[in-house]
């Protein structure tokens, strides 16, 4: 069970790409995901990453959905896709964002430890298809990410004693090749813990950067996400903390989950 939100919690709080968890879905299960994020940012940081005040206050706004099958039992299917709004000095855009669907496939794994590769093809919609980039710049992505994943709790080491209960440690690395947009190497970091009666606390990073000394990012999210049976509710607040030739957005994600 751990693994399997685990899997869904990274992909649904990622901002801008697919994200394929370290723990797949067993042959024949699947997870649904819808996700709403509105971002603001009245400041950016410059070419030497300086916070500095922008033109005009940008504000993007995203409804959208992330599922996965699992093919085998370490295989798994993924799509992600979204339908875009907002506005800033320049442009008043909305229409469809990237759609990517691509394969994890699980290397290796035991009780605590899960080892993934994932890999995926995206095409560029009206939208967004950079946090850094105008709308409709782009065409179409490959992506390349290995994760690997650490559960703890009801164990007798110095780990288990410092997150006890239900808790997890995931770190992502990413190689982005894009056409019509610099390509990008990614890094994600993720840890978590349940508490009390279905109840689980996220902590995520999620940072980039460019080739040629474009633009970069890091952004921190907190959540909190709530079980219901099949159905789970997670409600968050991200913040970009550190950037180049980037807004500094921050505001709530909020996502419902459904597993079959």
């Amino acid at each position: 069970m751990l693994g399997r939100c685990l899997a869904g919690v990274v992909l649904a709080a990622a901002a801008s790409s697919v994200e394929a968890g370290a723990w797949t879905q067993k042959k024949g299960r699947a997870q649904v995901i819808l996700k709403a994020e509105v971002m603001r940012a009245r400041d950016g940081y410059d070419s030497s990453g300086r916070t500095v005040p922008m033109p005009a206050a940008r504000e993007d706004r995203a409804v959208g959905v992330f599922a996965e099958y699992g093919v085998t039992d370490r295989v798994t299917l993924q799509f992600k896709g979204d339908w875009q709004s907002g506005e800033d000095a320049f442009v008043d855009y909305q229409g469809r964002g990237p759609a990517e669907i691509g394969l994890t496939w699980q290397a290796w794994r035991d009780d605590r430890t899960a080892v993934s590769l994932y890999a995926g093809y995206a095409i560029a919609g009206e939208g967004r298809n950079a946090g850094y980039a105008a709308p409709g710049v782009g065409d179409q992505d490959w992506e390349v990410r290995a994760s690997v994943g650490r559960s703890f709790g009801d164990g007798q080491g110095w780990a288990d004693r410092l997150m006890p209960g239900q808790a997890f440690v995931e770190v992502q690395a990413a190689r982005r090749m894009r056409d019509g947009l610099p390509d990008e190497t990614r890094a994600d970091f993720t840890v978590g813990s349940r508490f009390g009666q279905g109840w689980m606390v996220l902590g995520q990073a999620f940072g980039g950067v460019t080739d040629d000394a474009g633009p970069r990012w890091l952004s921190v999210e907190t959540s909190v996400v709530r079980d219901l049976g099949s159905w789970s509710l997670q409600a968050g607040w991200r913040r970009t903390v550190a950037g180049r030739e980037t807004p500094l957005a921050e505001g709530p994600v909020v996502a419902i989950w459904r597993r079959f």
